[in-house]
């Protein structure tokens, strides 16, 4: 948590600017959930991201950017994260550490989490499509980035992300029921 006011989009494009990041982004009415974001965004190259804010009983966070249409099983991955049981982290715990509201969470929201509270995940087979598309700090634009900038973005800001295969983890559940 830090007093410092959150990152605007035009602060986070000036940030990627800055790492020599080449970026595209398009304006659209707000979206809040996935199929809101196919209806305005579905016609968009790339990867689209559903975007995961979650905690454990200790309080420890995970930004989780996956495939969209990705199927979560909260106890699998709860499990591959060695987080335990997991759950949604608050509208307020997300302003308080992301700088956003729901709807807006995208892996560029790391960028306020100034004390490295809230380690990012990426979905290893969403890392081999490109462009990957997120929110840029606001839910009424996309920006569309290559897998590779992402991490150096992430890496720039202290966020270096984790990868999971989440096929395993599909497969994992698949085993388990």
């Amino acid at each position: 948590m830090t007093d410092t006011p959150p990152c605007t989009p035009d602060e986070l494009f000036q940030k990627l600017d800055d790492l020599g990041i080449e970026t595209t982004t398009i304006t659209h009415p707000a979206v809040y959930t996935v199929e809101e974001s196919k209806e305005h965004c579905g016609d968009i190259p790339g990867a689209h991201t559903k975007n995961l804010f979650l905690r454990n009983k200790k309080g420890q966070m995970w930004l989780l950017v996956c495939f969209e249409d990705r199927k979560i099983d909260m106890k699998i991955l709860g499990k591959a994260l060695g987080a335990g049981k997991l759950s949604f982290g608050s509208a307020d715990r997300l302003m308080e550490f992301l700088g956003i509201t729901p709807g807006s969470v995208s892996p560029f929201t790391a960028i306020n989490d100034k004390n490295n509270a809230v380690k990012v995940v990426l979905d290893k087979q969403m890392m081999k499509q490109s462009p990957i598309n997120a929110h840029p700090l606001t839910n009424t634009m996309t920006t569309s980035i290559s897998p590779t900038d992402l991490v150096k973005f992430l890496s720039a800001i202290d966020h270096s992300p984790e990868e999971l295969d989440m096929d395993n983890l599909t497969q994992l559940a698949q085993d388990l029921t």
